[in-house]
């Protein structure tokens, strides 16, 4: 249910699904995200520093969990570890105080945050997190390797990129598209994304929140394998 238009809720942020995380709040009316303040967070720490960071960001600010009126998770793609702390987190949080929760896509927030239709991310295995965006609809997202990436023509005309290495591989593939490199998306930035959202009342149902993994783990890849 859309909330008033006269009515302001902070909200929480969470990203742990780079190689670095963050968490922030915000106050959201209709019109304006005004954040209050953000934490970075190490990567491969995340389970164990999240919840920490998140009390230690609300007492700065002197907020409680229970002032909270919604959460924007990112939930993915990236670290399968990362992305399944964001969202385990996010739910329990939500199950537990009943906000409302968005997730949004970490291309999507890199996207928006540099205004550029197209974005990439580094996903190692000479691979890349792609996010293509489209003259009519909705961009697509997908995992792309060279050969992949050699078959997707015409190519995005820019690409924003936030790690040399996703650059490296698009460059090789894509010599005449403009890579752009900007900084890292944070958790400030999905909320300045996705808060109307909770506004509108636009809110996942929780048993259907997700990771976006784009790749399957290597468990499934290696027990098929095992398997075969």
């Amino acid at each position: 249910m859309p909330l008033s238009s006269e009515i302001s809720v902070l909200l929480l942020g969470i990203d742990t699904c780079g190689p670095r995380g963050s968490v922030a709040l915000a106050r959201v009316s209709v019109g304006a995200v005004s954040v209050l303040g953000q934490r970075e967070l190490e990567g491969r720490s995340y389970s164990a520093t999240l919840t920490t960071a998140i009390a230690a960001l609300l007492a700065e600010v002197g907020a409680t969990l229970a002032d909270l009126g919604g959460m924007v998770v990112v939930n993915g793609p990236g670290s399968f570890t990362g992305v399944r702390v964001g969202v385990s987190t996010a739910k329990g949080l939500a199950e537990g105080l009943g906000l409302p929760v968005v997730a949004v896509s970490r291309l999507a927030v890199l996207a928006a945050q540099s205004g550029i239709g197209s974005a990439a991310l580094d996903a190692h295995r000479n691979e890349v997190f792609l996010r293509v965006g489209q003259p009519a609809g909705e961009p697509a997202e997908l995992l792309a390797g060279a050969e992949d990436l050699a078959g997707l023509q015409p190519a995005p005309a820019r690409v924003a990129v936030c790690e040399e290495s996703a650059a490296r591989l698009l460059r090789e593939a894509w010599p005449v598209t403009e890579l752009v490199l900007v900084p890292a998306p944070t958790a400030s930035d999905a909320l300045q994304l996705a808060a109307a959202r909770i506004l509108a009342g636009d809110a996942v149902e929780l048993v259907l929140l997700d990771g976006h993994y784009l790749r399957r783990s290597d468990a499934e890849i290696f027990g098929e394998a095992a398997g075969a």
